[in-house]
């Protein structure tokens, strides 16, 4: 069976070289850490149980042993058995990694009958640090995982004897050329002590939800001398091993690009929009469910494909195969541009997604794919897969701050509750938009018919009328300005003009 190794991400970022620093074989934690752990200290990983601990410790050897760096793992509440299942659910191999069980203490222990490894309170805690000392002493490695400290403080019986040990374990890996990861559960307040000991201090919560995926954040608590990404990251637990997605910060993103108008491929709608959107900007499509808010989009999308630009849609509300036959009913056929690798579309699962990995996959398009249009349809999706998440809205507007200084052209579709009378919206984000498109259903002539109008355009102006869209199987039709309306606003529009005004259907 061939090995799989996780992939080790950056080695180091400017300012720090591979020598300076232990990359930890997780790409998104190395770039939290900004290239890695400092070499030779002591660092402590606390987490509940469950929360992926051991994973991440196994992921930290095994990108030693892919730089030739010798690997020990010290458990001393798991078995090797154990351990290489966990290693197998991965599909790695630790044939690279020295294993010591705490188990070969027992066999060291066997005649001397004055002291029993499995009952700690005839077992002299320094006698056992010594025999794990001793053999680290013999094969000097370079990395060192102890896992875990919730045994050494069993042994110990008090906490200042505890901490002594650690003292003392401090003081003897100081000065050697090796970088060390004690293992510790979250559950106890003694450890918190422990925090002032460890060069660095990484935290590890899983949070169960009330419904869908379990949430895990990753933080970086305390790391001496080196500058780092604070602040809560998601990560998951996949088959690859752990996935780290740090926080985004919009200010390390930014590059120039061209400043130009996008067309729609309709001209009317570009007549509305004053010429068109500006690219780098964000529009808002807001309106009741049915009202062509998605569709809009679609005719945008199209049309950045038309021109060559890639896009993806981030579809949170249908599938995949509705998406396109939606598309090929108002006579878009996008398969064409998917088998170009100019389009992605990619089908969200409100229960299994996290806002760090929503960015992430927002940053995978944009970063890797080149995507130049993002569509979000809806962002009703986006804030009901995330109910208990706090500053849903602080972390929207840090992603479209990304967006925009990656030059990059957003649509976010929201629905607004109710089809007729008065209509409002979950959340109230028009304030983070560049351009705030409104839909609104009317009645003419005995036919349920739809309005299109712009409330706002930071940049260039816009038309201030209303024009009737009607959307069929020849596409996306804007009218002629409309003004016999009154009430647009209250969400009960009502038309006093002449029909001749009105679109006809075209067959």
């Amino acid at each position: 069976m061939d090995e799989t190794l996780p992939d080790a991400g950056p080695l180091a970022q400017p300012g720090r070289t591979a020598t300076e620093c232990a990359n930890t074989g997780i790409a998104g934690l190395d770039d939290v850490l900004r290239g890695g752990l400092p070499r030779q200290r002591i660092y402590l990983l606390q987490g509940s149980p469950g929360s992926g601990k051991t994973t991440l410790a196994l992921q930290f050897l095994l990108a030693g042993a892919a730089r030739g760096e010798t690997s020990v793992y010290v458990t001393l509440s798991e078995t090797e058995e154990e351990l290489r299942g966990v290693a197998a659910s991965h599909g790695w191999s630790l044939d690279g990694i020295v294993l010591f069980e705490f188990s070969a203490l027992e066999t060291s222990f066997a005649v001397d009958t004055q002291n029993t490894l499995f009952h700690p309170s005839e077992v002299e805690l320094g006698e056992t640090t010594q025999k794990i000392l001793e053999f680290v002493e013999k094969i000097q490695p370079r990395r060192i995982v102890f896992d875990s400290l919730s045994e050494l403080r069993l042994l110990a019986g008090e906490a200042l004897r505890y901490r002594r040990q650690i003292l003392l374990l401090k003081q003897y890996f100081t000065g050697k050329n090796c970088t060390v990861l004690f293992i510790s559960d979250a559950t106890r307040e003694v450890d918190v002590e422990l925090q002032s000991l460890a060069h660095g201090v990484l935290l590890m919560e899983k949070l169960p939800a009330q419904y869908g995926a379990t949430r895990r954040h990753l933080e970086v608590m305390k790391l001496r001398g080196v500058e780092f990404r604070s602040g809560q990251h998601d990560y998951v637990i996949a088959q690859d091993g752990i996935q780290v997605f740090p926080r985004l910060v919009a200010a390390e993103h930014s590059k120039p690009f061209p400043r130009e108008r996008l067309s729609s491929g309709v001209a009317d709608l570009d007549h509305l929009l004053g010429g068109g959107l500006e690219r780098g900007t964000s529009t808002l499509l807001v309106g009741p469910a049915g009202s062509g808010k998605s569709s809009t989009a679609l005719q945008y999308v199209h049309a950045a494909l038309m021109r060559g630009d890639g896009a993806t849609v981030f579809s949170f509300d249908e599938s995949i195969g509705i998406f396109f036959a939606r598309a090929r009913g108002i006579g878009i056929e996008l398969q064409p541009f998917v088998d170009q690798g100019l389009l992605g579309v990619r089908q969200v699962d409100p229960a299994e997604l996290s806002p760090g990995e929503f960015a992430h996959l927002i940053r995978q398009s944009t970063e890797k794919d080149q995507s130049r249009l993002i569509v979000i349809d809806s962002l009703n999706g986006y804030l009901m897969a995330m109910p208990e998440e706090k500053y849903l809205i602080i972390q929207l507007h840090e992603l479209l701050t990304y967006l925009g200084q990656q030059g990059v052209t957003t649509l976010l579709v929201i629905a607004q509750h109710g089809l007729l009378g008065s209509v409002h919206s979950p959340v109230d984000i028009t304030y983070l938009a560049d351009t705030v498109v409104l839909f609104r259903f009317f009645e003419a002539a005995g036919q349920v018919r739809k309005a299109i109008s712009v409330m706002k355009k930071r940049i260039g102006s816009h038309e201030d009328a209303i024009r009737e869209l009607r959307i069929d199987a020849s596409g996306l039709r804007v009218g002629q300005p409309l003004a016999e309306f009154r009430g647009v606003l209250t969400g009960v529009p009502i038309f006093n003009g002449a029909d001749q005004t009105l679109l006809k259907e075209q067959p």
